[in-house]
């Protein structure tokens, strides 16, 4: 790999720096003192830390920025895709939101027509229960008015007898003639007109 050889690199210069500023020196020991400048070490530093730039320029940045490069895609990625299922997940809620709403809708619509629709039974149902009423109002009313009829009928009928056998025995004879029943039967009938004028006056 190319880093431990720019460390071995980097390592080994690092060592030849005190060598070459003792050799520089003449190996002569007791250096001069702090602020002294010693332009053999000074240049060989400047030589040193120019080389490592270029070994770091050549074979460390590059990578190193590559793979920051590399990051920097990866993360910038991974913000769009987080983005888009944001979106996609905002798009969902929307959808689903817009769905529960036609939902609620379609279950107003159908309870509004199950109300309607029970409002028209119920309706139907006190309509024919009406018509079925009035319709047996009618028949009993019809048939009073026939029982009615036949009473009047029959009490006629016997009235008639009774009149004529009245008239029988009062005059001592037989009549039980057509001619006799339609006399009666005539003055009977204008009797009961009277009546019914009187009455509704």
């Amino acid at each position: 790999m190319i880093a431990p050889r720019i460390l071995k690199a980097v390592l080994v210069l690092l060592a030849l720096v005190p060598r070459l500023a003792w050799a520089q020196g003449g190996g002569e020991e007791g250096g001069g003192g702090l602020y002294d400048i010693n332009t053999g070490l000074s240049t060989w530093t400047l030589i040193v830390f120019a080389g490592l730039v270029f070994l770091l320029g050549k074979f460390a940045w590059k990578p190193i920025l590559e793979a920051v490069e590399a990051r920097e895609k990866s993360i910038r990625a991974a913000l769009d895709e987080a983005a888009q299922r944001n979106a996609e997940a905002a798009k969902l809620l929307d959808e689903h939101r817009a769905q529960i709403a036609d939902a609620r809708r379609q279950a107003g619509e159908l309870i509004a027509e199950g109300r309607a629709a029970g409002e028209g039974v119920r309706k139907s149902i006190e309509e024919k229960a009406r018509v079925e009423g009035q319709a047996i109002i009618e028949r009993a009313l019809s048939e009073i008015e026939r029982e009615k009829e036949s009473a009047i009928a029959e009490l006629r009928k016997e009235s008639v007898d009774l009149a004529l056998a009245a008239a029988s025995k009062l005059m001592q004879q037989n009549l039980d003639q057509p001619k006799d029943r339609a006399l009666v039967e005539r003055y009977l009938a204008e009797m009961s007109a009277e009546k019914s004028k009187g009455a509704r006056a």
